[in-house]
């Protein structure tokens, strides 16, 4: 790749992308361990909102979620699924919001092929919709997020959460510059900018 793209973290702040990969517990709902069933799902605040502003202004969504349960044989991926559905249902923003979903059932312990912090899955995404790393990003609570995020070499957008306040940076991510209390938080600057213009 081209020694002429930007660091992620220069690039998850400085434009609206044409991409964003979203993960799932703890960034766009509240975080519940091995989250199976539907009527737990609660959507942390602004998120809809924020959703709703990228999708209005054409940006591309996508959600990338880990869920090892299934693996694990604590449910199925028809519950994941059904958890899905719930968090759609909430959003109200339609059936079709996210552009392609990735539920990742392998085994932490396991080789990664789609699990994060492998990039497989936006790399593919990245291909197929013809979208350059430099105008996407990947926004999470968990430093596989992250790291998912910088091996496909796209920006990182760090949310805070339980998980992230314990969490140790890989070297890699270091210098990443902002920990943003919500999704929200991160897309209040576009709104700022796009109501100013």
């Amino acid at each position: 790749m081209s020694s002429t793209v930007k660091q992620p973290d220069e690039r998850a702040g400085s434009k609206l992308p044409r991409a964003v990969f979203f993960d799932r517990d703890g960034t766009l709902i509240r975080h519940v361990h091995y989250l199976h069933q539907p009527e737990l799902v609660e959507l942390l605040p602004g998120v809809r909102e924020s959703l709703r502003f990228l999708k209005e202004r054409g940006v591309l969504l996508f959600l990338f979620t880990n869920q090892s349960g299934v693996a694990k044989g604590l449910f199925t991926v028809a519950d994941v699924e059904a958890v899905n559905r719930r968090m759609l249902e909430l959003l109200d923003l339609g059936d079709d919001l996210f552009a392609d979903v990735c539920i990742a059932t392998e085994m932490p312990s396991n080789a990664p092929e789609y699990r994060k912090p492998s990039p497989r899955f936006i790399v593919e995404i990245l291909a197929k919709y013809r979208i350059e790393p430099a105008d996407a990003v990947m926004v999470g609570d968990n430093p596989t997020d992250w790291e998912a995020g910088t091996n496909a070499r796209i920006g990182v957008v760090k949310i805070a959460s339980p998980v992230s306040a314990t969490a140790t940076d890989s070297e890699s991510l270091q210098s990443s510059r902002q920990m943003h209390a919500t999704v929200r938080h991160w897309a209040a600057a576009f709104m700022r900018l796009n109501s100013a213009s």
